[in-house]
């Protein structure tokens, strides 16, 4: 990251966010990032996703004077799942939004160390805000399809947002239902509201409206915490067919999950109450789950703790 902005107001305590160039180079946020450019920075015919590696490197993190996130390092390899957790409240989601630059949509947020996507830093000056958020597409832990959209409206909506066209908006509504493993359920129920499917329908209708713009990494922050089992793998299998073709981030609270899905996994653990949360151990998910090298990875895996 580079061309490092102080704070208006520095501040005083050492733990604060940094104030200027430094080891780490720093960020701080303006107070209303744009949303949308004036023009669509990709061309009217979107390219075909392809895998992408996405790493991190040295990533602090800041709200206000609060420090959430020590010096994350971690690679998340094109064409795999990797998985994010640990505890509540130790930065896994914070982590994730740093991933795509909505960390920054926060009033005082602060940033130091860098993130790199293909080797091009998303927070530098090739990348605007809006095609970072193209590149880098994000599913909540809550569905949220757009009530007053039909479903077909709703796969779409990004495109509409970021100023892109398509020449066959029914054939990609059909490709984005069919990877997201929806198409089947809504084929002949396209022009109803997006709020008439169950949760987990709901869910699925995320995960495609974040496939219609072609990302090159999905994030999902606990995707399926609000959904039944029989969702949950849906939402699973899911997961599996698109770390083919889009590289996956997914932060998870149920271990059993982060087995099943994932192919490399990072425990996020924070020391003592109000310290930032930091990455104990990374790897392979055999590794960190059947021999892991920390012993409180060994304890937070067998449920020990947290």
């Amino acid at each position: 990251m580079t061309n490092p902005l102080p704070l208006a107001n520095p501040p005083e305590s050492a733990g604060g966010p940094p104030t200027g160039p430094a080891s780490d180079s720093a960020w701080q946020t303006p107070a209303h990032p744009p949303m949308v450019p004036s023009a669509a920075p990709f061309s009217a015919a979107l390219q075909p996703a392809s895998q992408a590696g996405l790493s991190a490197t040295n990533v602090s993190a800041w709200f206000g004077r609060n420090k959430v996130l020590e010096r994350i390092s971690l690679a998340m390899e094109p064409g795999k799942v990797t998985a994010l957790i640990g505890p509540s409240g130790c930065g896994k989601s914070t982590f994730l939004r740093v991933l795509n630059r909505m960390h920054e949509l926060i009033p005082g947020a602060a940033l130091a160390g860098s993130v790199e996507l293909d080797g091009t830093d998303i927070y530098g000056p090739t990348l605007r805000v809006t095609e970072t958020r193209l590149r880098i597409g994000m599913v909540f832990q809550l569905p949220n399809p757009f009530p007053s959209m039909t479903i077909a409206q709703n796969v779409l909506a990004g495109l509409r947002l970021s100023g892109n066209n398509v020449s066959n908006r029914d054939a990609l509504v059909q490709e984005c239902l069919e990877r997201a493993g929806l198409w089947k359920e809504t084929r002949n129920r396209l022009n109803q509201s997006g709020a008439s499917l169950s949760g987990g329908q709901q869910q699925r209708l995320c995960i495609a409206r974040s496939l219609a713009i072609r990302p090159r990494v999905l994030l999902m922050d606990e995707p399926c915490s609000a959904l039944d089992p029989i969702s949950t793998g849906v939402i699973e299998e899911t997961i599996k067919e698109l770390r083919q073709q889009v590289t996956i981030v997914i932060v998870t609270h149920n271990m059993q999950q982060a087995q099943r899905v994932s192919q490399n996994c990072a425990l996020f653990l924070v020391d003592g109450e109000g310290l930032p949360g930091h990455i104990v151990e990374a790897g392979p998910t055999e590794q960190v789950f059947g021999d892991p090298l920390d012993s409180r990875t060994n304890d937070y895996v067998n449920g020990r703790f947290g």
